[in-house]
């Protein structure tokens, strides 16, 4: 007689599992956040048990990664959603383990099994987040684990790899470097990185764990080592801006604030703008402020247009606002992005209607020349703006100069100039009115007479 296999009866949470990971369905970019808010539903039917079932817990999760890597070719995931909610199952697995009193040893060996296994990218660079939810013991094995394959890595025997240019090397020196962190353990993420090779980003990243442990001279170090390197390498350019702000603020706590000062004029100086300003005033005395306000505003003076827009409209410049644009020629300010052009000329359309105007123009003539026609419903309402500010104004001439050009310039765009031609009329863009107008609208005509009694 032949002997019947035994088959377990699935757990009663798997059948929600399945129907949110809609099997055989593809699932495009516009419906992934969607589907991830679906699958997060299905999960937190799980999470309750990491506590009060941790083992099944574990079997659940389980199921769930093996659903998601076999979705994975189903999902168009560009917005990195359904990746970062697979990189949270790893982590709640790992919760679970440990609630269940797992051997540690055996949870980091599986998810270097993974790490290894991995075709779809869904563990790539996970060690950071992991690191925050593994236990003391976790980590510990996590650590010796990763130690052990960077060791192998380094004592190759082919001597005509170069260990640098290993990938295996590489991949497990920068994990060892996360987990490091993970641990705030600044000796040995020293030891690793002097072994394997200092950059800026180290001496931060050193910096950073010395910070929290108050030892901040000797983070003062590390920061200077940094920039030194950041000066050498244009590679290092963000990690080189990161340290100049954290050396800043070690002066300042190290009682060196006049350093900080003169280190944050220095910056601004050289690059002005919205974010070095900011940076500016923090080591700024209260009672200083006025005067170094005005400073920086002169200083600013010959900045790139797009940087000085920003400037005058965040610091409330209005004069000076009007001023720059009044001496831009027309082609200086449409080679500027609408996000320094708009706010300034919201900010000029009240008290200085021209100069408003130039840049409404400016913002509509940079798409039509263009010719992206997908942004022509905007560029109607940058000229319907440019137009209602001349009126205002009293500059009718030089907006029916504007028509001359843009009619001889763009006769031939169908897609923009009908819309144009009812602008000039008065008629308005052909841009409709927003979607609760015309709904309030249209229920105002369909009301029963008692709602109008």
């Amino acid at each position: 007689m032949t002997k019947r296999t035994t088959r377990h009866k699935p757990d009663p949470l798997e059948r929600g599992i399945e129907l949110a990971l809609s099997p055989g369905y593809f699932v495009g970019d516009r419906s992934c956040t969607s589907f991830v808010s679906e699958l997060e539903e299905a999960e937190s039917g799980i999470e309750p048990l990491i506590e009060s079932a941790p083992d099944r817990a574990i079997a659940l999760y389980e199921t769930f990664l093996a659903g998601c890597y076999a979705k994975a070719e189903e999902v168009d995931d560009s917005s990195g959603s359904f990746g970062m909610f697979v990189e949270d199952l790893f982590c709640k697995w790992v919760g679970a383990r440990q609630a269940a009193g797992s051997p540690p040893e055996e949870t980091t060996a599986q998810l270097l099994a993974w790490m290894d296994d991995d075709p779809y990218g869904f563990c790539y660079g996970f060690e950071t987040k992991v690191s925050s939810v593994l236990d003391k013991a976790g980590l510990a094995a996590l650590v010796a684990q990763v130690r052990e394959r960077f060791e192998s890595a380094s004592s190759s025997d082919d001597e005509q790899i170069d260990r640098e240019s290993s990938y295996e090397w590489r991949r497990w020196s920068e994990v060892l470097r996360s987990l490091y962190i993970g641990q705030k353990d600044v000796r040995a993420y020293v030891a690793l990185v002097e072994q394997t090779g200092v950059s800026a980003k180290d001496c931060h990243a050193v910096a950073t764990l010395l910070i929290a442990k108050r030892k901040r001279e000797e983070a003062l170090t590390w920061v200077e080592r940094g920039i030194g390197i950041a000066t050498k390498d244009p590679r290092s350019s963000y990690a080189g801006y990161e340290l100049h702000n954290t050396r800043r603020d070690l002066l300042r706590a190290l009682g060196r604030g006049t350093e900080a000062l003169d280190s944050a004029w220095s910056e601004f100086a050289e690059h002005p703008s919205i974010h070095s300003y900011g940076e500016l005033m923090k080591f700024v005395p209260k009672v200083d402020r006025e005067t170094w306000h005005a400073r920086a505003i002169d200083a600013a003076a010959g900045a790139d247009l797009y940087s000085l827009l920003g400037l005058l409209v965040e610091t409330k410049e209005t004069e000076r606002l009007k001023e720059v644009v009044g001496r831009s020629t027309d082609e200086e300010l449409q080679d500027v992005s609408h996000y320094a052009l708009q706010p300034a000329a919201e900010r000029l359309e009240r008290t200085h209607p021209a100069e408003a105007a130039r840049l409404w123009q400016a913002m509509g003539l940079r798409i039509v020349n263009a010719g992206k026609s997908k942004y022509y419903g905007a560029a109607l309402g940058n000229f319907e703006k440019a137009k209602r500010c001349y009126e205002k104004a009293g500059l009718t001439a030089r907006w029916e100069e504007v028509v001359d050009a843009v009619r001889s310039q763009h006769r031939r765009k169908s897609g923009f100039m009908p819309g144009f031609e009812k602008i000039i009329s008065g008629r308005g863009s052909t841009e409709e009115p927003p979607f609760l107008e015309r709904a309030k609208a249209r229920w105002a005509k369909t009301a029963p007479s008692s709602r109008r009694s």
